[in-house]
């Protein structure tokens, strides 16, 4: 198959890349010309535009090519990024094309531009990270069935094999799976975090490298998580060295939040996690500090102080 795959960071270089070691053909354009040059060191043909990619796809042009039509991966930023890039590829689009958004995009974005976009659009929640460069990433698909069918050979490619990949249902359901998925991973995420705290803070002098790499080998909590936490504590240390009590991210969760709300469904892990996460970004939060002083009201407990350092 002749794929397009626009956006060439880290996760869309492995798209182009992994399509490309199972024999597809690849045409490749990012912003970045150094990107793009990238692409075409590892084999893909480059395109200096949109318009530039489309044409080089088989056919070309605004008429769609041949009875297959075109088939594009999108790999850029959710939110204006996609709109913009499917603003600049809609005169070259029919409904014989495939468009594939596999970017974090919030699924009610995805099913509007699903209702927008002339061709079949496949929101594509991916999971893996680049981490997964060399195993393959597990894909979330939503969209119409055909052009998931069409899409398969390469989803096989991408993905670690046909069960790395499912057809989740009508648009949408894919970056709906994908948020849930993300939902999860922060109150997992926690879950360690929690679990390794007590044991660092614990009444035992613990190899915490010894103890997630125990756990990895046949433990029930076992998980490429878990071995993720062994590899932090081998590189960083068992008391993670200067690494910085704050943690990024967070859209993905709080959208998750959101929808549970919206659907009255308890989701009080996930909460917590991202309530976790958003606190780790406060220097002293202040209905901490006020508890310390109020202790200090009614108890005579001594304050704690801020350095000024």
């Amino acid at each position: 198959m002749e794929l397009g795959v626009i956006g060439l960071g880290r996760m869309g270089q492995i798209v182009a890349n992994r399509s490309m070691e199972a024999g597809h053909d690849v045409v490749a354009f990012d912003l970045s010309a150094e990107a793009t040059a990238t692409a075409a060191e590892n084999g893909a043909e480059p395109a200096d535009s949109v318009a530039d990619l489309c044409d080089r796809l088989d056919g070309g042009g605004a008429d769609g090519g041949g009875t297959d039509g075109k088939r594009i991966w999108l790999m850029v930023p959710a939110g204006d990024a996609v709109d913009a890039t499917l603003s600049d590829l809609e005169p070259h689009l029919t409904g014989h094309d495939v468009v594939v958004d596999g970017g974090n995009s919030h699924f009610e974005a995805s099913t509007r531009r699903a209702e927008e976009t002339d061709a079949a659009y496949l929101d594509c929640g991916t999971s893996g990270g680049p981490a997964s460069a060399e195993a393959g990433f597990s894909l979330m698909i939503g969209g119409p069935e055909w052009a998931y069918e069409a899409m398969e050979s390469v989803f096989d490619a991408v993905a670690t094999g046909p069960d790395g990949h499912d057809h989740m249902g009508e648009s949408g359901a894919g970056h709906y799976v994908k948020m849930v998925h993300n939902g999860v991973e922060y109150a997992l995420i926690q879950a360690y975090g929690e679990g390794f705290e007590l044991l660092a803070d614990g009444r035992y002098d613990l190899d915490t490298e010894s103890v997630a790499r125990t756990w990895n080998n046949g433990a029930v909590i076992r998980s490429w998580l878990l071995e993720l936490c062994e590899e932090a504590f081998r590189e960083e240390g068992s008391d993670l060295g200067d690494v910085a009590d704050r943690v990024a991210g967070g859209s993905t969760g709080t959208w998750t939040v959101r929808e549970a709300l919206e659907q009255e469904v308890p989701v009080p892990l996930i909460y917590q996690a991202l309530a976790e996460r958003f606190d780790s970004r406060n220097e002293g939060r202040f209905s901490r500090r006020l508890a310390n002083r109020l202790r200090y009201g009614f108890g005579r407990h001594e304050v704690a102080r801020r350095s000024n350092d």
